[in-house]
């Protein structure tokens, strides 16, 4: 089943994906990541995410269409936007210099750099979920196991005895894990996902750079790591039903349309007050 994702935050930019389909996007553009107003037929939305200090401000969006092909804007430097061949496409992320397509046959597809064994998942099978991070691929499997393959400096990949869950999301050197009953693991830096284990009734989660954000069962959100751009300020969020986390923002969405934003606004990423997704 085509997973459907309406936001996504990236170094320095928002993407939402509106309820016909188009798509908006504000903030930095210096390699055109928000070029897609052209978008049509649009059913998720991804972003490529890079640590706050790396050395570039560029990032690319990809857009899943309904019919399972894929859209790619933005910095192409490694292929990463090279998309276009995709088919049966139902689930896509974006990591730096990379992306990935989850078929529906429960396997990957992947282009860009691949430098660190980000991309070696050919043999990976009966995938139901999948994130990237910048240098890390994680995926979870039919049975609830969860598998990843990249960048180990920190220990983010290692998660072979992670069980029954539901949903991974990936960040810098970290790597955060939603279980079937609503709890969280955690693997990589500990200070980007702090209290993140200790979390409890949550539905969905999301992994920025340095930070981790989860949101619960209530329509509130949990953030932990680190914040010193205010990226963790979401205590006082209410009625949410989808969070995004970039490099150092985060963004959620509404239960009527409306998307809330705090972090880094250093290039306009947080100006999504007039948008509704409805």
């Amino acid at each position: 089943m085509t997973a459907h994702v309406p936001l996504a935050a990236g170094r320095r930019h928002t993407v939402g994906r509106l309820a016909d389909g188009r798509v908006v996007a504000v903030g930095s553009d210096s390699a055109e990541e928000c070029q897609v107003a052209q978008w049509r037929d649009i059913v998720a939305v991804t972003s490529g995410n890079v640590h706050i200090a790396g050395n570039t401000g560029r990032s690319h969006t990809l857009g899943l269409r309904g019919d399972g092909t894929v859209l790619a804007s933005g910095w192409n430097s490694q292929g990463q936007c090279n998309v276009r061949d995709w088919r049966n496409v139902i689930a896509i992320a974006a990591g730096w210099r990379f992306s990935a397509g989850l078929r529906g046959d429960g396997t990957l597809v992947t282009v860009g750099r691949g430098t660190e064994g980000q991309r070696q998942v050919d043999s990976w099978r009966e995938i139901t979920g999948i994130s990237c991070g910048d240098w890390h691929t994680v995926a979870v499997r039919a049975d609830g196991t969860v598998c990843a393959t990249g960048n180990n400096t920190a220990g983010q990949c290692e998660v072979d005895e992670w069980l029954q869950m539901r949903a991974v999301a990936a960040g810098y050197l970290h790597t955060i894990g939603l279980a079937a009953d609503g709890t969280v693991r955690a693997a990589g830096r500990s200070e980007f996902w702090g209290d993140a284990e200790r979390w409890t009734d949550i539905s969905a989660v999301a992994a920025g750079s340095c930070h981790s954000v989860g949101l619960k069962d209530d329509g509130t959100v949990v953030a932990s790591g680190r914040s010193e751009a205010g990226q963790c300020d979401v205590r006082q969020w209410r009625d949410i039903v989808a969070i995004a986390a970039g490099a150092a923002h985060t963004v959620g969405l509404r239960s009527d349309g409306s998307v809330i934003a705090t972090g880094s606004n250093s290039h306009g990423q947080l100006e999504v007050g007039d948008w509704s997704l409805t």
